[in-house]
């Protein structure tokens, strides 16, 4: 089954990009363990489960990049399939794109030449090559590093012409969970109000089975 992405289309996304630019990516190539973050503080439990959870994103699910020369495109960001994360970072100098992916489920060598590459990808059988603790698939153009995760793949996609194969790596490598200050660019703060608290009913009685009182007076 295609998942679909609830986030802006990408075809707009180079107009966009440069019409109300971009959050500046961190760049480096160091690669991250996953459950660590950036070069910055942690960021606070509860408020990337709001952040993420406003959008319809699994909190655990959240990952950023870091990759020279790309930018994070805000409009990008959003939920993927049933609660995935999408986000897509654009290179204006070569305009190329790497679109990020993760969603629940695992990789292996056996269904990995039939899963798909990225949103609307090429449904033929990938060609797939084991590159250390990352998958290197290739199908009718595009081109995608998959970094399995305990219960999820975080997926790297882009076109194998425009985007090099070592950037792409370098990509897949550099994923890690957000700290404060990526997670602050990247997610929208939840709305106010948001968090699940009772709702405050004033047709309530204070006593009883808290039914509404929908007695008719004398007059009525």
């Amino acid at each position: 089954m295609t998942r679909a992405v609830r986030a802006l289309p990408l075809l707009l996304l180079p107009f966009l990009l440069v019409a109300c630019g971009t959050q500046e990516a961190r760049t480096g190539t160091g690669a991250a363990t996953g459950t660590g973050s950036g070069t910055g503080s942690a960021a606070d439990p509860a408020e990337l489960a709001s952040r993420a959870e406003a959008l319809g994103v699994a909190p655990e699910l959240v990952y950023v990049t870091r990759a020279p020369g790309f930018a994070v495109a805000g409009q990008s960001v959003g939920v993927f399939g049933d609660d995935g994360f999408h986000a897509a970072y654009f290179n204006r100098k070569t305009r190329a794109q790497v679109e990020m992916f993760v969603d629940r489920g695992t990789l292996t060598a056996k269904n990995c030449p039939a899963a798909q590459l990225g949103q609307g990808g090429p449904t033929q059988p990938a060609t797939c090559e084991r590159d250390g603790n990352l998958w290197y698939r290739e199908a009718a153009g595009s081109h995608e590093y998959a970094v399995p995760r305990d219960g999820h793949v975080i997926r790297l996609v882009g076109d194998a012409d425009r985007l090099d194969r070592a950037v792409l790596r370098a990509a897949a490598e550099a994923v890690h969970r957000p700290d404060a200050e990526e997670l602050t660019a990247l997610l929208p703060p939840a709305p106010e109000g948001s968090a699940t608290e009772p709702v405050e009913r004033g047709d309530l009685p204070p006593v009883g089975d808290g039914a509404p009182d929908n007695e008719v007076g004398a007059s009525g």
